[in-house]
C-alpha cells in the first residue's frame, strides 16, 4: 500500500497511560512506513488534575511539547505537527478555549467520551451500564446531542471517533442515520471535519 497519500493526526504518548512508545518512535515508523505526515494529539490535561486517570496532567504539559519537538528534531524529512484531543463538554468551552492559547498548535481534534459527569462511555469500567435495549437508546441519543453540538460548536479544526458508542457492541434498532445525520450537518455548517478513525476496525 502505497501510505504517501494518508496522514495520522490522531495518536498518543505514554503521558495519557494508554499509549507505548515515544513521539520519536512513533515517527520513525511513519517515516519508515512514507506516511505523508504525523501529527501528535494526547488528550488534554483538565482544570482538576483528579477528573480521571487516561489523560496528562497540567504540570505534564511542557514535558508533552517536549516529546513532540524532539521528534521533529530526530525526523526531519517528515513534517511532524502538534495537536490536542481535547474532550468537549457541555459547559466547558472556556477551558478549550484557554487550553487552544496554551502553545503553537496545528490543529485541535474534539472528542467526545462523556456523556454525564464521570461517565466516560468507552470506558469497560462501565460496561454494566449497557444493560437493555431501551439504555442503549437513551445512551446513543445523549452521546450524538453531545457529539453534534462539538461538531457546532466551531471549536476544533475535526472531531475523532464518532462511533465511539459501538466500542462494546451495543447498537440501538433500527436506522442509526436518525443519529448520525445532525451531527453531519452540524460539522458542515461550521466547516469542520470528521476523522477516518481506524480504531473502528479493531473495537
Amino acid at each position: 500500500m502505497d501510505f504517501a497519500q494518508f496522514a495520522d493526526y490522531h495518536t498518543h504518548t505514554p503521558l495519557c497511560r494508554h499509549a507505548e512508545g515515544e513521539p520519536i518512535d512513533y515517527a520513525r515508523r511513519a517515516h519508515e512506513l512514507g506516511l505523508a505526515e504525523l501529527g501528535f494529539s494526547d488528550h488534554s490535561p483538565m482544570p482538576d488534575d483528579e477528573f480521571d486517570d487516561w489523560r496528562m496532567l497540567r504540570s505534564e504539559f511542557p514535558d508533552y511539547l517536549a516529546k513532540v519537538e524532539a521528534a521533529r528534531d530526530g525526523v526531519p524529512e517528515m513534517e511532524i505537527r502538534l495537536g490536542l484531543e481535547i474532550d468537549y463538554l457541555q459547559d466547558g468551552r472556556a477551558w478549550i478555549e484557554e487550553l487552544s492559547a496554551m502553545a503553537e498548535f496545528d490543529y485541535l481534534i474534539g472528542s467526545v467520551h462523556y456523556i454525564a459527569p464521570g461517565w466516560d462511555i468507552d470506558n469497560p469500567k462501565w460496561i454494566g451500564r449497557w444493560t437493555s435495549e431501551l439504555e442503549v437508546e437513551e445512551i446513543w441519543s445523549a452521546y450524538w446531542v453531545i457529539y453534534t453540538e462539538c461538531a457546532r460548536s466551531g471549536l476544533f479544526d475535526f472531531i475523532a471517533h464518532p462511533d465511539l458508542p459501538k466500542k462494546f457492541g451495543h447498537r440501538p434498532a433500527g436506522d442509526l442515520r436518525r443519529f448520525y445525520e445532525p451531527a453531519i450537518e452540524a460539522a458542515l455548517a461550521s466547516d469542520t471535519a470528521i476523522e477516518i478513525n481506524t480504531a473502528g476496525w479493531r473495537k
